[in-house]
């Protein structure tokens, strides 16, 4: 039989899941939270990038009445979502949205992870133009 031992502080609200129905400011009480995003678009502010802090989206109905836009502090966002098979780069970027004219699917996904500095931006989106940068 296997043992595993933790060392070190369990971040709280790690691995938790919340709903956003209203523009929202995340907090680090939201470091590792799966972020549900329903049919309607909401502005999200992303805190100040903390090393380690990781939050994920998640669309939860085929398209929205308005866009989500997901901001950053300042021009921090970096790396590339896959949007219908295309690579979409950040570099430098403030802000993130979700095109809800171009039809995103259930199930599409933005991830941010932060080390200090700057967020990381991966995911999977089903339709082209699903997403951009700013």
């Amino acid at each position: 039989m296997s043992v595993t031992h933790f060392d070190g502080p369990i971040a709280q609200g790690a691995g938790s899941m919340i709903s956003i129905t209203a523009d929202t400011t995340l907090t680090d009480a939201h470091n590792g939270a799966v972020v549900l995003l329903d049919a309607v678009g909401e502005a999200i502010t992303l805190p100040a990038p903390s090393a380690g802090y990781k939050v994920k989206f998640i669309l939860t109905a085929d398209t929205a009445t308005s866009d989500w836009v997901i901001t950053a502090t300042g021009a921090i966002i970096e790396c590339s979502v896959t949007a219908g098979g295309i690579v979409v780069l950040a570099a430098a970027e403030t802000a993130i949205t979700i095109d809800q004219s171009a039809g995103p699917l259930h199930g599409d996904w933005i991830e941010l992870i932060s080390d200090g500095t700057s967020w990381f931006v991966s995911g999977q989106m089903s339709v082209t133009l699903a997403v951009s940068f700013a």
